[in-house]
């Protein structure tokens, strides 16, 4: 391994650290400014025996402070596996990082977590496949976390089960097991070919694979067994009520630090410059991998601007419009957002897909005032909100169609996401990825057919001057 790519594995190793230390300490800032610190091991208890379909909202379930706390014990489990098993650590498991922390906000803890992301590595056992290379494999995996709280605490259990109350049964824990054993030789098997149906074209692979195999599950599980469908739990945390402006206010503050953090971090260690940015810049993000072409330095830049400019978007969302607000799912995607800003996403390809939602909310609302419809959602609807941050994963779209196809695929995403959850009772986690890949396999034919590409154009401007040097002739 050559030096470069071990400094961006030590740096990646030691983002992952800083970002977990960040969310703990931010468990010990939110159990202060609400009072609840004394009461955190109890609501964490709370999370992780609680079943979390989308979209379980866990500052309901357990308040401030037990949420950040969970996503911190996620994330501290998912960095000491990149640093501890034998490899350099890459960008494909800093993606898993990022949706792994996401998801600790709304569906995803320590407890569910757990089976999904060790099984696998039975798989990569068999195979005598290298651990640290495919960890990422495990990490999204992740996604159906759900589904093993569902199979514990409540699917064998009927009527029978309580909320808040749980219990454990032998029939839950067997059934767990067996679904374990499916994940370790299913999911692994499913992920790597799913590029080729969109092209490189949707960065969220995991969403698209897994989002079939969830569809597979669910309604094997619930429809072909007669089970009724799952429901995200009641609101059990009479905290969150004190103020959802408050709660607004601890987040903005916690991500503008978070990422001007990253900004600072990566000038500093690209010797104390932004030099190299604006090429970065211009990267189309198609099959891309930003740390190998422009350093990991770079990325913690990109990382932070990109963030900002997310943040800034889910903030004039939520005080324009009348939505879901500052929740555990809409902290979450923030993270979300993140996920590959060190292969493909970068502030200038990825404005295009998110300005698309209020695009599409514009034009639906003026379409249902010509029909005299009733125009029923807007951009802080907390699908919306989840949905645009997994759109953004359609980027290489923008940097090799342009801005026209982005505001498409935004739009595209907008008009989908209310239905995608229903195909998997929302057990499957990467719903926006699932979105986003059913998107571009409607988008990118059309786009084919229709726009060329500047590469396109270059081939028919070789051709003609073919053409016209053999008439000369």
């Amino acid at each position: 391994m050559d030096i470069s790519a071990q400094r961006n594995s030590n740096i990646i190793d030691g983002m992952t650290f800083c970002i977990s230390t960040a969310l703990l300490a931010a468990c010990i800032a939110g159990g202060l400014y609400t009072g609840t610190l004394h009461r955190v091991h109890s609501d964490l208890f709370r999370i992780l025996t609680t079943p979390g379909p989308l979209i379980t909202d866990y500052f309901a379930v357990g308040g401030l402070s037990a949420t950040f706390l969970n996503a911190a014990l996620c994330g501290y489990l998912m960095s000491a596996s990149m640093h501890f098993l034998p490899g350099p650590s890459h960008v494909n498991t800093l993606a898993g990082y990022f949706l792994v922390i996401a998801h600790a906000f709304y569906g995803l803890n320590l407890l569910n977590m757990l089976p999904c992301f060790l099984a696998p590595f039975l798989y990569l056992r068999i195979n005598r496949l290298d651990f640290n290379a495919n960890l990422h494999v495990c990490m999204f995996a992740t996604c159906f976390s759900p589904f093993i709280s569902e199979l514990l605490f409540r699917y064998t259990q009927g009527e029978a089960y309580v909320p808040g109350e749980p219990t454990l049964t032998v029939k839950g824990v067997f059934l767990t097991l067996l679904f374990m054993l499916l994940l370790a030789f299913v999911a692994p098997a499913v992920l790597p070919d799913v590029r080729a149906w969109h092209k490189g074209y949707n960065l969220y692979n995991g969403g698209l694979a897994y989002g079939l195999l969830g569809f597979l599950l669910y309604n094997f599980l619930y429809r072909t067994m007669g089970i009724p469908a799952p429901t995200s739990p009641t609101v059990f945390n009479a905290y969150y009520e004190l103020s959802g402006r408050s709660y607004a206010l601890f987040g903005n503050c916690f991500f503008i630090l978070l990422f001007l953090g990253c900004v600072a971090a990566g000038w500093y260690l690209n010797d104390r410059s932004f030099k190299g940015l604006s090429l970065l810049f211009t990267d189309t993000g198609y099959q891309s991998n930003f740390a190998a072409k422009y350093g990991m330095p770079l990325c913690l830049i990109n990382t932070g601007l990109y963030g900002l400019l997310f943040l800034g978007y889910i903030n004039a969302a939520v005080l324009l419009t009348d939505g879901a607000g500052f929740t555990g799912p809409t902290c979450g995607v923030i993270f979300a957002a993140l996920t590959f800003t060190a292969m493909g996403q970068h502030v200038t390809n990825v404005w295009p897909i998110i300005l698309g939602f209020p695009l599409l909310s514009v034009s639906a609302a003026l379409f249902n005032h010509l029909v005299g419809g009733t125009h029923t959602w807007t951009i802080s609807m907390q699908s919306h909100i989840n949905s645009v941050a997994f759109a953004t994963g359609l980027c290489p779209l923008v940097g090799r169609y342009g801005v026209r196809a982005g505001l498409a695929a935004g739009a595209l995403c907008a008009a989908l996401c209310t239905a995608t959850s229903s195909l998997h009772g929302g057990l499957m986690l990467y719903n926006g990825g699932f979105t986003a890949g059913i998107t571009v396999l409607i988008l990118l034919p059309i786009l084919e057919r229709y726009v060329k590409t500047p590469r396109d154009r270059m081939r028919s401007y070789i051709d003609l001057r073919d053409m016209m040097t053999i008439r000369e002739e």
